[in-house]
C-alpha cells in the first residue's frame, strides 16, 4: 500500500529524484490567472448590462433619436428686405362705382429699397399724383373688388401701376394699408 502511496504522490512531496517537470506555482501566482479571469468577466458583464440598460431607457422613453430629420428652419428662405417707408399719402376718402356707391377710406402706405435716396425725393415731388392715383384707383373699383380677401390682388395692381405710369426711377416693393374701410352708405 505504501508503494500506491507513493506512486500517486498524495502528500505533494515528490520523493524520486529527478526534475520530473516543472513545478506548480503557489500561493499568490496560482490565484491570479483566476482571479484576472473572473474580474474580465465582471467587467464585461457590467458594460453589457449597462449598454442594454441605456438603449431600452431610450427606447422606452422616446428619447432615441428619430429616425427621419425634419428641419427646423427652411433654408430657401432668404430673410426679408427691409424697406424704407413713404407714408405722406395720407387719409384718402372716395366712393366705389358701384349703383349704389361705398364709401371708401384707405391709408396707403408704399415701401422703396431701404438706402434708395432717389426715391424719397421722387416720391415726396410726386404726392399729389400719388393722391390722385390712389383717389382714382379705389373709384373704379366695386365693393366686392375691395373686399379683404383680394387685399393681395390690390397690392400687387397698385404696385404694378404706380411702378409702370407714375414712378420714373424709384420702384415700389411692398404695398401696405394702414386703413381700408368699405362702408354701405
Amino acid at each position: 500500500m505504501a508503494d500506491n502511496r507513493d506512486e500517486l504522490d498524495l502528500d505533494g512531496t515528490e520523493t524520486s529524484g529527478g526534475d520530473g517537470g516543472p513545478k506548480k506555482p503557489s500561493g499568490l501566482a496560482s490565484l491570479l490567472p483566476n482571479l484576472l479571469k473572473f474580474i474580465a468577466i465582471g467587467v464585461g458583464a457590467l458594460i453589457f448590462i449597462a449598454t442594454v440598460s441605456i438603449i431600452t431607457f431610450n427606447i422606452l422613453n422616446g428619447a432615441g433619436k428619430s429616425q427621419t430629420n425634419t428641419p427646423t428652419a427652411d433654408p430657401y428662405n432668404a430673410a426679408r428686405p427691409q424697406y424704407s417707408w413713404f407714408t405722406t399719402i395720407g387719409v384718402i376718402r372716395t366712393r366705389t362705382k358701384d349703383p349704389t356707391p361705398y364709401s371708401v377710406v384707405v391709408n396707403m402706405i408704399i415701401g422703396y429699397d431701404l438706402n434708395d435716396k432717389n426715391a424719397q425725393t421722387e416720391l415726396t415731388n410726386r404726392l399729389y399724383e400719388l393722391k390722385d392715383f390712389v383717389r382714382n384707383y379705389f373709384s373704379s373699383k366695386t365693393a366686392a373688388e375691395l373686399r379683404t380677401e383680394n387685399e393681395e390682388q390690390l397690392k400687387i395692381e397698385i404696385k404694378e401701376q404706380l411702378n409702370t405710369r407714375i414712378l420714373e426711377k424709384a420702384k415700389a416693393r411692398e404695398i401696405l394699408f394702414q386703413q381700408l374701410d368699405v362702408v354701405e352708405m
